[in-house]
């Protein structure tokens, strides 16, 4: 599977919410440009950080966000969708079925604080 490229990524995020027995957003217009993000930072930074938050391009520092993010689990079954409305409950259209789902930040303040810095260097 080539990530490097939309396609690549698509059946990436196919196989990730087939493992988690979740779906993908099924709007084209943000399903293209959450998997262009993704795409981008792939070939940007070498892995596929979430395309919603800030990555610092230092891996160690990104790993929790590294798509699926660390916090997309928790957030899929307390919200029916992820935080960038990327990856959602298997029956998200039959039961929520919004355009888009504002999730809260899960990611710890000192996380994001730290990538600051780091840029900030």
């Amino acid at each position: 599977m080539d990530m490097d490229t939309k396609e690549g990524m698509l059946e990436y995020c196919n196989k990730v919410a087939q493992k988690n027995q979740w779906i993908l957003n099924k709007e084209d217009e943000t399903l293209s440009e959450l998997l262009d993000g993704l795409t981008v930072n792939k070939n940007k930074l070498g892995y596929q950080s979430c395309p919603c938050r800030l990555a610092s391009g230092n891996r160690e520092l990104d790993r929790d966000l590294i798509c699926p993010c660390d916090y997309a689990p928790l957030d899929v079954k307390e919200h029916g969708t992820c935080y960038c409305n990327l990856y959602m409950r298997s029956d998200f259209y039959e039961t929520i079925d919004e355009a888009f789902i504002l999730v809260p930040e899960r990611r710890p303040k000192e996380k994001e604080q730290a990538v600051t810095d780091f840029l900030n260097k």
